[in-house]
């Protein structure tokens, strides 16, 4: 019989260790996600769409809300080439929404794809720019 400690809340010390989750996840297993930030001119957003073509990227911003969808699914052509001896799901798919922190101009939105994250930069609009003021002197 093995001897656990408890703390004050009724749980077993174990989980008062911050690396006792580790031993539960895939350290080298990336997660998903969406980054999303600022330069002087554009918001960019960047998400992580591994094993997705670029033709199977939908992107839209409607308003100040930027959605991408993005999915993968094993054509029949593919199905037909092959003699299945086991198959495991051969279907990807990704799904973000988000509000833009800053209204922006989608008409010059550029979108590229590298190593499986789609950079998405959307430029300012002219009215949410920072705008220098010239202090004068007054007589």
């Amino acid at each position: 019989m093995a001897i656990v400690k408890w703390n004050r809340w009724g749980m077993p010390t174990i989980f008062d260790d911050d690396k006792w989750f580790s031993q539960w996840i895939d350290q080298d297993t990336p997660s998903n996600g969406l980054d999303i930030y600022e330069t002087d001119d554009s918001v960019v957003v960047e998400a992580q769409v591994p094993g997705i073509k670029e033709e199977n990227i939908d992107i839209n911003i409607e308003g100040n809300v930027l959605t991408i969808n993005a999915s993968q699914e094993e054509t029949e052509e593919q199905k037909n080439k092959k003699k299945t001896i086991y198959k495991s799901t051969r279907q990807t798919s990704f799904n973000y929404s988000t509000n833009l922190p800053r209204i922006v101009d989608s008409s010059k939105t550029e979108a590229e794809i590298q190593d499986g994250v789609v950079k998405i930069t959307i430029p300012k609009s002219e009215e949410t720019k920072p705008k220098k003021i010239e202090v004068k002197k007054r007589n």
